[in-house]
């Protein structure tokens, strides 16, 4: 499955080979199968080991945890949120993790910024006290939990008191095989002929191998070509403590009951490969384990899932998958009734027949290409879940909040700005030179210098920032097409001959404001000289936001210059378009010039108010009042946090808005088209609008986290579902700068003048 999705990039923590465990190979497996079926997810592992550089781990393992070491965990979970991770997929099991029954995973869990999906392996009926705490904490800090079996979801809620709606059933996944006759492999193993029975898994007492040997003698009578295969190494816990005794002692058993030309031992842990050539030889698969309380075991899994008939001890895992005669339930350390199931099973080939494809048939829905897509829908399940306890804590917390407007700082713009222009990107607070520059940014760059300048503060300072962002606008101007160049590489190579129409508007509007806005002669000239040539041929523009950016250009530049007749001819055109393609189709559900809502909404109705207002056309203010009132209502959440369209795939009529990721452009624009709105009308209710928006920098918004960042006068590039865009670019920063100085300016006129009626 490919294509752009929400999940960008998932962490799966918990062992992980070339560990010898089953969780190991869980971890291992899915990550895989998420790799095939979703091409453009990336992912990382995070392991967990016993000591320090144990275990020679693949690339993909880039950082380790050390199971006792606490501050490892929180080490890691930093690792984790460094790498922008969307979700965490952690693999639980007692004994996995460090700490009083494994309590030093809460120390990641804590600190993790993001969703968290944990698949819990092991489920206690009856837990101690530090067993029962250590869950209790997990599920409160888990987005969503994954559990193999309707028991576990069972055992969840009565014993740990799980809300239902975070619990998913996800079958243990397992490789795609086909539906083959054993016979096919048994050469592979030298037991042509015979009837092969197989347990498999890393060894150890309570898996109850002795009573199957205790039953062949039995079984040996009635089918004497029978050989059992104990596959797998012992556990390296159990070796590290008792070595290979248990092995030994079933040696010896397999040796007093006769029967050792009827057993083979493989002692080693096999990978996938081999393992499937085992299982396709197999006849019946035994699983004799002794503890009834075992909620999952993945070999049962992959037994059942490729069609083998299946006899086994009734622990939780098997009393369900084996139901309705998917397979055969012996009682706890049953020899007799083990022999007795598996000769009826060799005798009755129909039987067994029967048996393997009901199994096989289930086993469709556990193959691990099923199984991802079930961990996918958990993922976005837990992003949405979430995203509203963020909100949640969001309102909570802004109920408690009195947000003051911040002083004006330049700090970071000075950071990102060199001799050339102001850099598009950055890494974190640091200027990604290789991205190089834009016109784009350097326009709302040279807008802000001269916005600035009326306000008196950095005088200096903004005259060498404008002359700056003003001889790269120079630069990019192509006269030989009358166009802005748009993009250039950080080597000063230009990368276009024209750029956008809505590049091309944006230049406009900067010069047109320098015109109309500057206190700087010489800035005020070089634009009026530039702008007679640039402005040529907007007029056959098809953007309707490169419409709405040259009108506002217009609505500056004729401050200064009412009488350009062209200018003004050209205005109006502009504006019959505007107001003709949102009349064009009426609808009292979507009063907007488009039928989607996508990026820099509120310029299309700031656009119309400042023309309805300059050339005095009431129905074209109208129409910005009315359709910035719809957007105001398509921003604002019940909660009335200013919430702007996600640009993950924006809002289309008909269909559900897109909540993320939010971007600061949308709050600029609407706090400009509200202070314009004001302008034009004098109704205080839009500077509160405008203030409750810019109050969304500052973590007024539906995760309560503020994206201007004082430490370094930044501001972050957008919140995500779960955090914010760490990284601080020029078009994120100019946003919040214009904000604040647009307010800043606002607040200056309104001490200073009366607005008993509309004023420009």
């Amino acid at each position: 499955m490919k294509g752009s999705t929400d999940i960008k990039t998932i962490a799966f923590v918990g062992t992980y080979i070339p560990q010898k465990c089953g969780i190991a190979t869980f971890t291992s497996d899915v990550r895989q199968a998420f790799c095939k079926q979703y091409s453009g997810v990336s992912s990382l592992v995070v392991p967990v080991c016993p000591k320090k550089k144990e275990f020679d781990y693949p690339a993909e393992a880039r950082f380790e945890i050390i199971k006792d070491d606490f501050e490892n965990y929180k080490s890691a979970a930093d690792y984790i949120n460094f790498q922008n991770t969307d979700i965490v997929c952690l693999q639980h099991e007692f004994g996995i993790f460090g700490g009083t029954e494994g309590s030093y995973v809460l120390g990641l869990l804590k600190n993790l910024n993001m969703p968290v999906v944990t698949t819990l392996h092991t489920i206690l009926d009856q837990p101690n006290e530090d067993q029962k705490k250590v869950m209790h904490e997990i599920t409160a800090l888990s987005s969503r939990l994954v559990v193999m079996t309707e028991k576990g979801r069972s055992l969840l809620q009565s014993i740990y008191s799980t809300p239902e709606y975070k619990i998913d059933v996800i079958p243990h996944g397992i490789p795609d095989m086909p539906f083959v006759d054993p016979n096919f492999y048994k050469d592979k193993f030298g037991v042509e002929g015979q009837y092969l029975l197989l347990t498999f898994g890393l060894l150890s007492p309570n898996k109850g191998i002795e009573y199957v040997l205790r039953a062949l003698p039995e079984i040996i009578k009635e089918v004497p070509n029978v050989t059992y295969i104990i596959l797998g190494a012992t556990h390296p816990n159990l070796l590290l403590e008792e070595g290979e005794s248990y092995r030994m002692s079933l040696e010896i058993l397999a040796s007093e009951l006769n029967i050792k030309k009827n057993v083979v031992f493989y002692n080693r842990f096999v990978d996938i490969d081999e393992l499937k050539e085992f299982l396709g030889a197999t006849d019946i698969y035994i699983t004799p384990y002794l503890n009834p309380i075992q909620i999952t075991s993945g070999t049962l899994a992959y037994s059942f899932g490729c069609g083998k008939a299946v006899i086994s001890t009734p622990y939780w895992h098997a009393e369900e998958l084996l139901a309705e005669d998917r397979g055969i339930l012996v009682p706890f350390k049953d020899s007799r009734q083990i022999a007795k199931e598996v000769i009826k099973l060799i005798k009755k080939g129909p039987l067994r027949h029967a048996m393997r494809k009901r199994a096989y048939m289930l086993g469709r829905s556990m193959v691990w290409s099923n199984v991802v897509h079930l961990y996918y829908d958990s993922f976005i399940k837990a992003q949405t879940l979430k995203a509203k306890h963020n909100t949640a804590q969001a309102i909570k917390s802004l109920e408690k909040k009195g947000l003051i407007l911040p002083e004006i700082r330049l700090d970071h713009i000075n950071r990102i700005t060199d001799a050339t222009g102001i850099i598009q990107h950055c890494k974190y607070a640091f200027p990604r030179y290789e991205d190089g520059y834009c016109s784009d940014d350097n326009s709302r760059a040279l807008i802000l210098s001269v916005l600035l300048e009326n306000i008196r503060i950095f005088e200096k300072e903004v005259f060498e920032l404008s002359s700056k962002y003003a001889s790269f606008i120079n630069s990019a101007f192509n006269s030989e097409n009358n166009r802005f160049r748009n993009f250039m590489s950080f080597d000063k190579k230009w990368l276009e001959d024209a750029g956008s129409e809505d590049s091309q508007a944006r230049c406009l509007w900067a010069l047109g404001t320098c015109i109309g806005s500057s206190r700087n002669k010489y800035l005020k000239n070089w634009a009026a000289d530039l702008f007679g040539y640039a402005i040529s041929g907007t007029e056959i523009f098809s953007s309707i936001r490169a419409w709405a950016f040259t009108l506002l250009a217009i609505y500056e530049y004729t401050r200064n210059l009412k009488g350009d007749r062209y200018v003004n001819k050209l205005g109006e055109e502009l504006t019959e378009k505007l107001l003709g393609i949102y009349r064009k189709d009426p609808s009292d559900e979507w009063k907007w010039f488009e039928n989607r809502l996508t990026y820099d909404n509120a310029k299309l109705s700031h656009a119309m108010l400042a023309s309805g207002y300059r050339f005095g056309n009431k129905a074209v203010l109208d129409t910005g009042l009315e359709s910035l009132t719809w957007l105001t209502k398509k921003l604002f959440n019940k909660d009335n946090i200013f919430s702007p369209i996600g640009n993950s795939s924006f809002y289309l009529e008909g269909k559900s808005r897109s909540e993320f990721d939010q971007q600061p452009i949308e709050a600029q624009a609407y706090v400009s088209a509200c202070i314009q709105a004001f302008h034009a009308t004098a109704d205080g209710s839009w500077l509160d609008h405008a203030r409750r928006a810019f109050d969304w920098f500052l973590g007024r918004n539906v995760l309560n986290i503020s994206l201007y960042d004082p430490k370094t006068a930044g501001c972050m590039d957008g919140l995500h579902v779960d955090r914010a865009n760490l990284n601080q670019g020029a078009e994120s920063t100019l946003a919040f700068l214009l904000a604040l100085v647009e307010l800043k300016i606002n607040e200056n006129q309104l001490n200073s003048f009366n607005f008993d009626k509309p004023v420009e």
